[in-house]
């Protein structure tokens, strides 16, 4: 049944309001502050001291600037933490976020083509054509599809392709290649509706290609197919190896076989029985690459393998919600860092699950774990490095607690060697197929 607001109801609303002793002063605190610094609770600033039990060393913080690279960004920090230790580096030393942003934004086109032609006899305000049409590609990625970039184009440092203008300002180029994709979308579609030939089509993807290839070089430099590295380390000795390909320089350098890394998440809704995999439909970014693939475990598991890794001195990979209880000056993340349930009287609690379901919450940006603070057996606290410079937080790195971890995290990657033998063959399942729009398909 419908029901209609009438001027009974505006009065007795009006009423409820003026009868509650409290209205006028935080009518005047709420529209002069804002509602998150009138709900600000400064008991947070105390409860998450950045002290840790567990703190690796892993340097001076990166910079995504107004782009959406946060997976990548957090993929590229744990593999250069390890290259820090083994080789010496200086602590500003970075692997090239340029470089794969180039390939993946140029890998994501072709896998929205590929995705066009197999939707095109669908009729356009299908859900799943929607869908794609919604953002045919963007900043964001899982890490998943960060490895297979890399299994097919390797890694370079950032002195071999460095940040351009558009990499740390990417709105202007995803608004053009974005367009370039809709328009080749009507075409391709066509083309299939018309019974043109798998030839004829792959020519004129081709020359999509190209085009796209030619927007992208334009906007972040050519990839370089060999460079010389060349660094001093801490002790001020200097190293060069010359003529490397990017495939080179990870086999060499980086060393770290990405197969051995897989993807955990925490999700507790009703569609998602614990110890199954998952994938998304639709998503990805090389087609034939690798696919993504995600253990879901409980939050007690999921947390014992990230202290696991920690505590063999690896950082470790996230994704979070981040924008939820989060203070970003001070670096926190925290439920008690906003209370706008005591500042309004309201309730407006969520169980994890309801807050999936419901579109309250989803992962939305990627870090990297550091630290962690062990009290008495039990994580209290854990370290973060962030990817948005050394202005926010203490230098760039924020205390996240541990009943926030419950609530807004979502996703982890670890070394299939800190699974126990159960989990390993729970990940070993094939992994049963998830619509594009589910939630564990956002992209970080």
């Amino acid at each position: 049944m419908s029901f209609v607001i009438d001027q009974d109801n505006i009065n007795s609303f009006h009423k409820d309001y003026q009868d509650r002793p409290e209205s006028a002063v935080l009518e005047r605190t709420v529209t002069k502050n804002g509602v998150n610094a009138a709900s600000f609770d400064w008991h947070s600033i105390a409860d998450n001291n950045p002290t840790f039990s567990i703190d690796l060393k892993t340097g001076d913080v990166a910079d995504q600037k107004q782009s959406g690279r946060c997976w990548m960004f957090a993929a590229l920090n744990t593999m250069r933490h390890s290259m820090q230790a083994k080789l010496n580096l200086a602590d500003n030393f970075e692997l090239s976020q340029s470089y794969l942003f180039f390939w993946d934004k140029f890998e994501k086109s072709n896998y929205f083509y590929e995705n066009v032609i197999r939707t095109a006899k669908l009729a356009h305000d299908d859900r799943r054509v929607a869908w794609l049409m919604a953002t045919p590609q963007g900043d964001g990625g899982q890490w998943d599809m960060l490895c297979a970039l890399i299994n097919k184009y390797g890694v370079v440092p950032q002195s071999a392709m460095p940040e351009t203008y558009n990499s740390n300002r990417s709105n202007g180029v995803n608004e053009v290649l974005n367009n370039k994709l809709r328009h080749d979308a009507v075409i391709l579609r066509k083309m299939v509706q018309d019974g043109k030939s798998d030839d004829d089509i792959n020519v004129k993807r081709h020359q999509m290609l190209s085009e796209v290839y030619r927007i992208l070089a334009y906007s972040f430099g050519e990839p370089p197919a060999k460079f010389d590295f060349e660094y001093r380390d801490k002790n001020h000795e200097y190293h060069r190896d010359a003529d490397l390909t990017p495939q080179e320089f990870f086999k060499e350098y980086v060393s770290w076989n990405l197969d051995d890394y897989v993807s955990i998440i925490n999700a507790p809704t009703a569609d998602k029985p614990y110890h199954k995999t998952y994938t998304i439909e639709m998503l990805g970014n090389v087609v034939g690459g690798r696919q993504i693939k995600h253990l879901n475990v409980t939050m007690d598991e999921f947390k014992q393998l990230a202290i696991k890794q920690l505590q063999a001195g690896e950082s470790v990979w996230f994704g979070s919600d981040v924008v939820k209880s989060s203070e970003r000056k001070l670096g926190i993340m925290s439920l008690n860092a906003y209370n706008p349930q005591q500042l309004f009287d309201v309730d407006l609690d969520m169980s994890k699950a309801d807050m999936l379901d419901y579109g309250q919450s989803m992962m939305d940006h990627a870090m990297v774990l550091t630290g962690v603070d062990i009290v008495d057996g039990k994580p209290t606290k854990w370290k973060v490095e962030n990817s948005w410079g050394p202005k926010v937080g203490k230098k760039g790195y924020f205390v996240m607690s541990d009943a926030w971890m419950d609530k807004y995290c979502y996703q982890l990657v670890v070394n299939r060697k800190f699974l126990s033998d159960e989990l390993q063959q729970d990940e070993d399942q094939a992994p049963i197929v998830l619509k594009p729009w589910d939630p564990m398909g956002t992209l970080a």
